[in-house]
């Protein structure tokens, strides 16, 4: 089987740049992301208590998409980054 990326060449299309903000990991809201696959859920569950040993975990929540074979929904994408400072996302199997 040969697999061929149609966009292999071309230049990303770019919506200008965004500007980053330096992450306080001991504070700020956290997104868990799993992409739905099996173990995605008990690894980001497993990260979460790893910074319960470092910090509050009040302010991390676990977020998911419907399907694995699907991309994100466009609300899950917003509502990420209109709450959250960071988001870890695992895929799981």
């Amino acid at each position: 089987m040969r697999i061929y990326n149609p966009t292999f060449g071309q230049s990303a299309v770019s919506a200008g740049k965004v500007a980053l903000k330096q992450v306080n990991w001991k504070t700020d809201a956290i997104a868990l992301v799993s992409n739905s696959k099996p173990n995605a859920r008990e690894l980001l569950w497993g990260v979460r208590d790893k910074l319960g040993a470092h910090r509050q975990v009040e302010n991390i929540k676990f977020l998911a998409k419907n399907s694995a074979s699907q991309p994100a929904p466009k609300e899950l994408l917003q509502e990420v980054a209109a709450n959250y400072k960071a988001a870890l996302l695992a895929l799981g199997d």
